[in-house]
């Protein structure tokens, strides 16, 4: 006899599991998968095929012939927690005590998951913006929460201002932000910001800020949600070396917050993975102090990428977007009369060898059909690979 467990039954009822069973994070890679069988260009799975700075990757391999390999402390080790604490200083005029307000994690995700799983009782709201990075809904779910899910609209990808504000009400435990955005590249403008802020602190409300593509900007400045004046005592802000350094196998993120908030968060993360990557750790502390040409270069490379990319989708008939950061941009099917994305991913495999994911594998269930027309292209690929994604996109047809 099967017997569903409290998450799967959660995630049932939240529409995080098709027809057939399946959650819908195995869409990515499901995609992935016919990307290899058929020899397609998977932009799909956003992770990149190159590695990142020489110096980063050698200081791990440093750390392991050092002995490196057995628990690191708890909160991470000291070296790192003081390179996280300079980095907000240095790139957001943040001020972190390294011993209590910092926190190194098994990436973003555990950050995100350990934050909602400390903070987020049964019934409680948590407010995000839609689309939104697949596994918001799936530990809103575990914990027992409510989703309230803002859509944010094309072209921009923006929540509107006073639609974001009037869904944080007393029944709201946490805002969930993500800025730069996956899927869609949008960054909330700083008034925005200011006034989700606000209408925290009316609320009471705990403001849960996912900046892993903090460094990948290009068309806009990057605004730390503890920057904002009146966040910093009500926010948990959590990036993660796997964008910046092109690392994403490491899982070595963190989180900075007041210590009463982190210490809620360590009290549920200690239970998730205890630590992680040793050796990964004093080689994030040398990366997070490289000079600011390195930083600026990432986020470089990826706007040329992004913009042949978006050439190539739009010679084919697509309308793209404008992201402001990330790795990804949204393309619209609707001129070539793909209003179903799902059909248009398959078409696209068929047809020119490259694989996108649907829009709808990152919005609730309700709201399928508003973005049923979208699909996200990961541009976070060495140059030959884009180019030759670039020259099949540009001889599409459906």
């Amino acid at each position: 006899m099967s017997v569903p467990g409290p998450w799967l039954r959660t995630a049932r009822a939240a529409g995080l599991v098709d027809a057939d069973g399946i959650v819908q994070a195995t869409v990515f890679a499901r995609m992935s998968a016919i990307a290899a069988s058929r020899g397609a260009i998977n932009l799909g799975q956003g992770f990149p095929d190159y590695d990142g700075p020489a110096e980063v990757l050698a200081a791990a391999a440093r750390a392991i012939a050092d002995g490196a390999n057995q628990y690191p402390p708890g909160r991470g080790i000291p070296a790192l927690r003081r390179a996280i604490a300079a980095h907000q200083r240095r790139f957001h005029g943040l001020e972190w005590d390294a011993d209590t307000e910092v926190l190194v994690t098994a990436g973003a995700t555990e950050a995100i998951a350990a934050s909602v799983l400390a903070l987020v009782e049964p019934g409680d709201e948590v407010v995000v913006v839609e689309p939104f990075y697949d596994s918001y809904a799936a530990l809103v779910g575990l914990a027992g929460g409510q989703l309230v899910a803002v859509p944010a609209s094309a072209p921009d990808f923006l929540p509107e201002a006073g639609r974001l504000v009037d869904a944080i009400r007393d029944r709201t435990r946490v805002v969930l932000l993500n800025s730069p955005h996956n899927p869609t590249g949008a960054m909330l403008p700083a008034e925005t910001l200011r006034a989700v802020v606000d209408a925290a602190a009316r609320h009471d409300a705990v403001i849960v800020s996912d900046e892993v593509y903090e460094h990948l900007g290009f068309r806009a400045e990057h605004v730390s949600i503890a920057a904002v004046p009146g966040a910093r005592e009500r926010s948990i802000t959590i990036s993660s070396a796997a964008k910046t350094f092109s690392v994403t196998g490491w899982k070595v993120g963190w989180i900075t917050a007041p210590a009463p908030l982190l210490d809620a968060v360590l009290a549920v993360k200690q239970f998730l993975t205890y630590v992680n990557g040793a050796p990964f750790q004093p080689a994030v502390a040398l990366g997070l102090g490289l000079p600011d040409a390195v930083f600026d270069a990432a986020a470089s490379a990826l706007d040329a990428r992004r913009a042949r990319l978006t050439t190539a989708l739009e010679s084919a008939g697509f309308t793209v977007n404008r992201p402001h950061g990330g790795y990804f941009l949204i393309a619209d099917g609707t001129p070539l009369e793909l209003t179903d994305a799902v059909t248009a991913a398959e078409l696209l495999v068929d047809r020119a060898g490259v694989v996108a994911i649907p829009v709808t594998a990152f919005v609730t269930p309700g709201s399928r059909a508003a973005y049923a027309p979208y699909l996200r292209f990961a541009f976070c690929k060495r140059d030959e690979v884009i180019d030759e994604a670039a020259a099949r996109l540009a001889a599409f047809r459906p």
